[in-house]
Formats: C-alpha cells, sequence, structure tokens
C-alpha cells in the first residue's frame, strides 16, 4: 500500500502535461479546470491512503520507496526515492488537502482569463514540485522541488505579466515575479554548500542515513563547527524560502500575483518548505545549540518586525502577506526551543486560516472588481454575508480566541517558549500575538463593517460563486476545529492521557532530536504534568488577543475614529512612515547591496569590456592599417629604376618556383 507514494507526485505531474500541452486544443474552462483539479484530489486521496495505512500498521520508521537511480557516478549515487513517515504524509496531506480546494476556488476566480489553462498547468506543476519536496529520501531530490517551487513561484507571481504593480522599485508583476526569484537563490546558496558538507561528513545525502550517523555518534558532533555551519547554511536557505529576517523582502511584492496564488504557495505551502526543512533535519539541528538559537531569534525578530508592519499597511493582500511573514516567525521560535511537533502544529492550523483568509480577499477583490485599498471598502457584509462568516472565523483563529485552530498551536509555541526559559522570547511573541489581533480586526473592521467607502456608479459587490464559496467554508470548518488535533496536556488530561493527537503522530520523526536535547540540556522538565504557569498564561495570551481586538474595533468602527491613525501619522510621521515604508529594508538593500553592486558591473563593463575590449579592437585594427600602410607606401618611391628591378626579381623568383617545383 505505501508503494502508491509514487503517484501522488506523478498524478500532478500529469495534470501539468496534459493541461500545458493540450490547453488550447481543450479550450473548455470546466474541462481543464477538472481536469487540473481532479489530479490534486487523487494525490489527496493517496495521501489518506497511506496515512491510514501508517495509522493502521503502527509502522514508526521511515519507509523509502525507491522509483530509479538518478545519479551514479562513482561511489556517489543519488535515488528518485520517497520517503514514508509522519511528518512526509502530514505535509503531503496539506499540500494536497489545501492545494485541491484552491484549485477549485481558481476556477471560478480565473474564469475568462485570456491565460486559464496556462495558470492551471502552472498550478499543477507547483503541487508536482511540492510533494517531491517534502516526500523526497533525500538533500538532492528535496533540493530540486526546492529549486522547481521557485521556479513556479517565478511564473505565477508574474502570471500577469503586462499588469502593473506598485512596489520598491517595482513597476511590473513580472518585477515582482524577478525579485522572488533572485531573493531565493541567496538562500538556496546557502543549502548548496550545506550539502556539500553533509556529503563529506556522512558520506551520503540520504535523509535516513545522515540522521542515524549524526545521532549514533552524537559525543562527536554536538556542538562541533562543522555542525553548526552546516545547519546555519541550511538555514540560510529557509530564511530565502520562508521570508526570515534579513530575506524577507520578497514576499510581501509576490502580492502582484493572482490570489490563489497568494494562497497556495505564499501562505500554505511553499513558504512553510523552511519550516520542513528545519524539521526533518532536526537531529543536525538538535547538536547545533548555536544554530538553534539563532533560528529563535531570527523567528521571533521576523514576528515582531512583520506584525508592526501589517499595523499601517491599506491593500488587502499585502497586510495578510506581512500576517504570513510573522507567522512563520512563530514557526521558526518553535524550531528555536526545540518544540518541533509545536512548529509543525501551526504550520497545518496556518495553512487552514491563512489558505481560508486570502480565498477571502480573493473574493473581496473579485466582488469590488479589483480593488485591494480597504481604505475604499466597507459594509461588505451585507452583500458578501458567506465571504464575511469565513473570513471572520478565519480572523477569530489566527487572532488565537479559544478554541480556534490558532489558540492551540500559537499557545503551545509560547508555552514551550517561556518553560524552556525563553521569557524574552516569551515576551515579544505575546506582544506580536497583540499586533496580530489589533492589524487583523482593523482588516475585518474596514472591510466589512462601517460607512461603505467604494464608488457605488462603478463598484457593484456581490457574493462570489460557489467554486469560490464552497472552499471558503471547508477552510471555515477546519479553521475552527483543526486545532482539537493538538489539544495540550493541561486542558485534554480529563479526555486522555495523550490528548496531542500530532504531538503524538509525530513523536517517531523527533525521537532522536528531543533526545539530543534533553541530554544536552540543564532546563529539565517533567512531560505531561500540569503547570499551573501553562493556564496562567494562557490566560495572558487570551487576553492579549481580546486587547488588540476591543483596540481596533474601537479604533475603526466609526469614521470620526479615522482621526486616530491620522494622529499617528501627524503625531508620530517617522514612526509611521517607518512602518508604512517597512522599515526601509528595501532601500537600505538598494544603498548598501544592489546600487553599488550595479554601478561596479557598469563601470566594469564600460571601463573595461567597453573602452578597453570593444573600443581597443577597433581603435587597434585602426591603427594597425595604418602601421602597415606607413611600411607599405615606403615601395612607392617614384624612382623608375626600382620598379624595374623589383620586376625583374619577381620575374626571377616565378622561374625559379617553376623550375624547382616541376
Amino acid at each position: 500500500m505505501l508503494d502508491l507514494v509514487i503517484f501522488i507526485p506523478l498524478i500532478p505531474l500529469t495534470g501539468f502535461l496534459i493541461t500545458g500541452l493540450f490547453g488550447k486544443i481543450l479550450k473548455n474552462e470546466t474541462l481543464i479546470g477538472t481536469i487540473a483539479s481532479s489530479a490534486v484530489g487523487i494525490s489527496f486521496i493517496l495521501s489518506c491512503i497511506i496515512f491510514y495505512s501508517l495509522l493502521n500498521q503502527h509502522i514508526e520508521d521511515p519507509v523509502i520507496v525507491p522509483l530509479y537511480t538518478w545519479i551514479s557516478a562513482g561511489s556517489f549515487s543519488v535515488n528518485i526515492s520517497y520517503q514514508v513517515d509522519h511528518l512526509s504524509v502530514l505535509f503531503s496531506l496539506i499540500v494536497t488537502g489545501v492545494g485541491f480546494l484552491i484549485h477549485i476556488y481558481s476556477i471560478g476566480y480565473m474564469h475568462n482569463d485570456r491565460s486559464f489553462a496556462r495558470f492551471f498547468a502552472y498550478l499543477n506543476l507547483f503541487i508536482f514540485m511540492m510533494l517531491n519536496l517534502v516526500l523526497s529520501s533525500n538533500f538532492l531530490l528535496t533540493f530540486l522541488g526546492w529549486e522547481g517551487v521557485g521556479l513556479c513561484s517565478y511564473l505565477l507571481i508574474g502570471f500577469w505579466y503586462d499588469r502593473k504593480f506598485e512596489g520598491t522599485r517595482i513597476t511590473w508583476t513580472g518585477d515582482a515575479g524577478n525579485k522572488a526569484f533572485i531573493v531565493n537563490r541567496i538562500g538556496d546558496f546557502g543549502f548548496i554548500i550545506a550539502m556539500f558538507i553533509i556529503y563529506v561528513t556522512f558520506n551520503s545525502l540520504e535523509y535516513q542515513t545522515v540522521n542515524s550517523l549524526a545521532a549514533g555518534s552524537y559525543a562527536n558532533y554536538f556542538n562541533t563547527g562543522i555542525m553548526t555551519a552546516t545547519t546555519l547554511l541550511l538555514f540560510l536557505g529557509c530564511t530565502g524560502k520562508s521570508a526570515q529576517i534579513p530575506l524577507a523582502v520578497w514576499l510581501p511584492d509576490a502580492m502582484a500575483g493572482p490570489t490563489p496564488v497568494s494562497a497556495l504557495i505564499h501562505a500554505a505551502t511553499m513558504v512553510t518548505a523552511g519550516v520542513f526543512l528545519v524539521a526533518r533535519t532536526s537531529v543536525l539541528f538538535a547538536l547545533s545549540p548555536v544554530s538553534m538559537t539563532v533560528v529563535a531569534i531570527v523567528g521571533v525578530l521576523t514576528a515582531f518586525f512583520a506584525a508592526t508592519i501589517g499595523l499601517v499597511q491599506n491593500d488587502i493582500k499585502k497586510v495578510l502577506a506581512y500576517s504570513t511573514v510573522s507567522q512563520l516567525g512563530f514557526m521558526f521560535i518553535a524550531l528555536g526551543v526545540g518544540a518541533f511537533s509545536a512548529g509543525v502544529f501551526h504550520v497545518m492550523t496556518h495553512a487552514f486560516f491563512k489558505g481560508l483568509l486570502f480565498l477571502g480577499a480573493g473574493a473581496v477583490i473579485h466582488g469590488l472588481h479589483e480593488e485591494q485599498n480597504i481604505k475604499r471598502m466597507g459594509n461588505l457584509k451585507a452583500y458578501m454575508p458567506t465571504t464575511y462568516k469565513t473570513f471572520l472565523i478565519a480572523t477569530l483563529a489566527i487572532s488565537g480566541i479559544p478554541f480556534f485552530s490558532g489558540f492551540f498551536s500559537k499557545d503551545e509555541i509560547l508555552w514551550y517558549a517561556f518553560s524552556k526559559g525563553h521569557w524574552t522570547l516569551w515576551l515579544i511573541g505575546v506582544v506580536a500575538a497583540l499586533f496580530t489581533a489589533f492589524y487583523m480586526f482593523r482588516l475585518l473592521t474596514l472591510v466589512f463593517h462601517g460607512k461603505e467607502r467604494f464608488d457605488h456608479h462603478h463598484i457593484h459587490p456581490h457574493e462570489a460563486p460557489k467554486t469560490m464559496t464552497i472552499p471558503l467554508q471547508i477552510l471555515a470548518v477546519l479553521s475552527a476545529i483543526g486545532g482539537f488535533l493538538g489539544i495540550p496536556y493541561a486542558l485534554g488530561f480529563w479526555v486522555s492521557s495523550h490528548p496531542n493527537m500530532l504531538e503524538n503522530w509525530l513523536e517517531p520523526v523527533f525521537k532522536n532530536a528531543q533526545y539530543i536535547i534533553y541530554k544536552s540540556s540543564t532546563h529539565v522538565e517533567i512531560a505531561h504534568k500540569i503547570h499551573i504557569e501553562e493556564y496562567f498564561l494562557m490566560l495572558i495570551s487570551v487576553g492579549v488577543a481580546l486587547l488588540g481586538i476591543r483596540l481596533a474595533t474601537n479604533f475603526y468602527k466609526k469614521d470620526e475614529l479615522w482621526s486616530i491613525p491620522r494622529k499617528l501619522a501627524t503625531n508620530k510621521k517617522r514612526t509611521y512612515s517607518l512602518l508604512f515604508n517597512k522599515y526601509k529594508l528595501d532601500e537600505f538593500y538598494f544603498a548598501a547591496i544592489i546600487d553599488p553592486l550595479m554601478l561596479a558591473i557598469q563601470s566594469f563593463f564600460w571601463q573595461v569590456f567597453d573602452i578597453k575590449i570593444i573600443d581597443g579592437i577597433v581603435n587597434g585594427l585602426g591603427a594597425l592599417t595604418k602601421d602597415i600602410g606607413n611600411y607599405v607606401r615606403k615601395i612607392q618611391t617614384g624612382i623608375a629604376q626600382n620598379y624595374a628591378l623589383l620586376m625583374m626579381a619577381g620575374i626571377i623568383a616565378i622561374i625559379a618556383l617553376i623550375i624547382f617545383t616541376s
């Protein structure tokens, strides 16, 4: 039964080939959308079958399913093979499940688009690459999927390549695609170097072999320079793909693509690839306390950094984009403190509520004829009741309101940070959670409540079609109840001795990493024990969320209270400008790196290539011709005797040549 894993990525690849090669022949939108969606839906069914097999057969060790030998050179060999374990199956369910809903949604959203078939071909190709990334049994195949989703991201962000897009030195959507592609290459360079080091160290690129050797030789590798360098280089790749500081600048501009792209690639799947890679190599990271600390610090700074920017954004998709960056920061906080299951848990819940938020935003944009400025919306709940209800559920979930999905996963992350002695991480995380609740209910209030601020003469809001609202409703249910898969012991101990089903499911994957952390840590905690502090911190978390909601609804529910942000913009002009302009991180990169680099490249091509090489060749040929002429003209003396002498010499040479060659 587990051999079916081979078909999980191959079926979306087949969908890509059919829609990509025969899309113009098929023409019918319903047929194209059905083919592409069915390909992902079948992969989801196969993922469910494999999940059931793992659950029913109680398989704990990874099962490797080979397809064929990919590269074989001397002692180096890499297979196209898939690893079936609890982590890969969980991510496969997320990718195919949420991906299927987004495919269905896209049938309605992309209706009448001139490149309908091309869009679905790209979506299927992305699913294929993402599944290779999470199902691979080795680093190299993961890297193939890693680069593949980068390519698909570029293609989908710039899908409407002829549309204008407002960004830092960005004019067209194609520029946003270029930015995402180039920034990710920086992180990918770190991933490549890390693979070289891993192969030299362990003589293998197979996850199972590398993790077993690393865990088995714990004393030889713990806190060594080689392990720190390897994990930091891997994490550099993760900061690019998962938009963490210092490579977080690409994700907000990636909103130039169609909204289903934002939901699929930049909320539910691709951006979580970095979280997956750290989780997959958890043993290596556990061997480097320095790297774990770096992961946690980068995560908390990113969570705070992005949350503050989200407070003042006016583009509905950009608010959600910075929210994504912030939530990814929470996931890395969990990974950095050793709570790997909590980080993966937040990946799952985030896929539900953030996918729903982006799709809800797409429904709003669709109903307002491409309007994205939340200052030109208002009272849309009267026109789009289904979209409003589902958007509200997702907003409650991301804000951490009991007992929606985000409450369980975010609270678990904050509790682990506190319980392991990282008080500063917990405090900054709580502040970021406050900002999250504030900017999300600011968004909800300005879009769905208050006075109607759109142009009634040109805009007529309307509910989205069924193909768009049904995925919203399904994701709303998952956002509401999905968190019950990870009930903390403090809340579920009276029902079961192991209430956190997701943690139990992932325990075989992270047991070696947890053992290493336990052995190396001076902070010992007893598992499955009720801590009174946990209830207290839970109340603080909920109180902070409610405070953020109250402040946002009070500030923005009445038109006269628009004076609040105006006062902020007037009295705290520098602070407001700094947040609105994203801490001018783009401007810093342009001033510190891009502009000097471009100037150096231009100077090289001007002063070296153009002047010395191109002009040198042209001018050199002219000078050579002139010098040859100076020498040749000396033959023309004007004396007839010299000419006669030369003629005789020529005749003698010709006669000699004839005589000696005949």
